[in-house]
Order: C-alpha cells, then structure tokens, then sequence
C-alpha cells in the first residue's frame, strides 16, 4: 500500500511540473514554482503516511475525545475561512486559510475527519443506527459541514460530502426506510443549490451545450475536450502537451487529467485508473479483513473519499457531468489535499498491519 501510494503520488509530481512549468514561467519566473511546491507536499506526506502507518489506528477509537476532536477541528477551520484577514478569496471564493505564506484548505481535512467521527459513533453502538433517531448525529454532522462549504462557495466539494455521508449512513446499516428519507431530500437539494447561483446555471448550459459559449463558460470544456482528443492511442509524449501553454485553465489543478490524457494517450489513462482501482482494492481487502467495525467503516470511508473523488474528477474532466472544482486526488497541485490524502492513507496501513499482528497473534 505504502510503496503503490508512493509510486502514484510521486508520478503527479512529475505530471505536476508538465502541466504547470509553462503558467509558473509566465505568472513567476521560475518553471518549477508549482513544481517545488508539490515536491515538499510530496515530501511531507510521504513522512505523515509512514509515521501514520505505523501508529496504532485504534486509539483514534478506544481514546473517546478523539472522534470529538477529529470532527470539531476541521469545523473550527471551516469557520476560521471567513474570518477577515484569514481567509484566502480567489476566483470569487473564500476556501483557504492563509497563514504567511501557507495556505491551508479545510474542507479536505473535514471529510477525513467525518469518517473518523462516523466510524466511532457507529462502533460504540451499532444497534442505535437501526432507527432513525440513531442517525440523525450523523446526518446533523455532515450537514454541518456541508453547510459551511457550500457557503464559501464550492458545491462540489458539497456534493462530494453529501454523497460520502449517504454512503457511511448505508454502512452503518441502518435499515433501507431511512436511507429513503436520506436520499430523497438530497436529490431534490442538488437542483436548488443549482437554481439559487446564477453561475451553476451558466456551468450546466455549458456542460448540456459548452461549444454554445465557447469563448465564455463552455470554453475549459472544450479545451479539456482538445486535449484528450489530441491524446489518441498514445499520447503526444511525456511534456509534450500543447494545451498546457494556458490554452486549458487549471491545467495543473483540476483538469490534470486532460493534460495527462494529451501526453500519455488513452494508454497512459488506462494505467493511471487502474492504479486507481488497484488502491481502492487494497483498500476494501483491508476493510473486510479488519475483526473489529470501527476498523472496517474507517477504512470503508477513506476508500470511498479516495474512489468518489476520483470519478467525479475524471466525470468532469471528460465532460460527463457539469464542470466542478474538484483536484484529482494524489495528483493536482495542491499540498493540502496531497498531505492529507497520503495521510489517510497511512492509516490503511496502520489497519492492515494491525489485522496481521490480530492474526499471528491467533495463530
């Protein structure tokens, strides 16, 4: 896991330079600024996972305050974001917290910390969850978050809660009439948030039509479009992209993809998936081989961050769903969701050798 994870970060690293090194030239006069920046976030994670894994995971459940913890934190942080003077606006939102030169972005913490908080209330009494009272902490939790992420604004990383709390409701086992009144409610949510900003309307025009404005809102569609159709078979090889030379926005962030897909060609995209689903794999094989629920539902809900976020990103990317700002996990610029990420991952780690001491112990 650690060695597969590694690999793979370190692979957006390079991919990062490529995407970027052209934007970084023109905006700051160094090639390698995004480049640098990824590299230390590269750096850092790799010392959270290895010194994650090889902590022992179930303190975060037999030590009572730490769910409490692992939840409050990120809410804090989240609020901390509109705070005048801390908060970090770009693009018309406020999703950072800046701290000198550092920024930080809480929202990728928050849905961590949302499973961690799930996974202990859930173990501490699994039979509560059968009723939906039993739920409702952990409904009124990832609204909590929710709401204060749509309020920065960024829906889809809203949306992205939103689904992860409907999946760890389900793996908690409440019985299907409740998941009912889950669901319903946040498929009639998704067409409101829609309707209430002009500029998700404008983004779902683009999407349903984007050569309809193809200068205006349907323009990074069509230019993530170019970039996978110039692509072919193989790719036009590796720093070879035409399309990263500011012909795609976020060619380093939230549309890597594209530019992975332009260099290395359908090829190149088949691997980087199935490493995808190499990770999500192991993930779920470390789930089902944990002895105890705690473990399982933390390392159900780390898997399903990892795996949902990743779809959405490729789902956008390829235009299958309307344009979102969504990173592509491990491999965006971004030191945050880098760190945090990998950090998660240790905790797999930490999981899957703690099965194996479970075992030999037995033996």
């Amino acid at each position: 896991m650690l060695v597969l994870v590694g690999v793979y970060a370190l692979f957006g690293v390079i991919m990062v330079y490529s995407a970027s090194s052209y934007n970084a030239k023109v905006l700051y006069g160094d090639e390698f600024y995004f480049f640098k920046k990824q590299l230390v976030g590269f750096l850092l994670g790799v010392i959270a996972m290895v010194g994650v894994g090889f902590f022992d995971y179930t303190k975060l459940y037999t030590v009572k305050w730490v769910k409490w913890v692992a939840y409050f934190i990120p809410i804090v942080l989240l609020v901390l974001v509109f705070v005048p003077g801390l908060g970090v606006t770009n693009y018309g939102a406020t999703r950072w917290i800046g701290i000198g030169p550092i920024t930080i972005q809480p929202s990728e913490l928050a849905k961590y910390g949302y499973v961690v908080f799930c996974a202990a209330y859930v173990a501490q009494n699994p039979q509560r969850v059968k009723s939906f009272l039993g739920i409702l902490p952990l409904l009124g939790a990832g609204l909590l978050i929710c709401l204060l992420i749509i309020l920065e604004p960024n829906m889809s990383v809203t949306m992205l809660v939103a689904g992860l709390m409907i999946c760890m409701v389900f793996l908690s086992g409440t019985k299907w009439s409740n998941m009912l009144f889950l669901v319903v409610p946040c498929l009639i949510a998704v067409p409101a948030l829609i309707l209430a900003e002009p500029y998700r309307l404008l983004r779902l025009s683009a999407f349903l039509n984007p050569w309809a404005s193809p200068q205006d809102e349907g323009y990074q569609l069509i230019q993530s479009l170019y970039a996978l159709g110039n692509g072919g078979w193989f790719g036009v090889g590796l720093f070879g992209s035409r399309q990263k030379f500011r012909f795609l926005p976020f060619a380093e962030s939230d549309f890597i993809l594209a530019i992975i897909g332009e260099e290395l060609g359908f090829v190149g995209i088949f691997i980087l998936f199935l490493t995808v689903a190499l990770i999500v794999y192991k993930g779920i094989q470390i789930a089902s081989s944990c002895d105890n629920l705690f473990g399982n539902i933390l390392c159900c809900g780390i898997t399903l961050v990892f795996g949902l976020q990743t779809l959405l990103n490729a789902l956008v990317v390829s235009g299958s769903i309307p344009p979102t700002g969504l990173p592509l996990p491990l491999i965006s610029s971004g030191n945050t969701s880098l760190v945090i990420t990998m950090l998660s991952m240790g905790i797999l780690y930490s999981v899957s050798r703690h099965n194996g001491k479970e075992k030999n112990h037995m033996i």
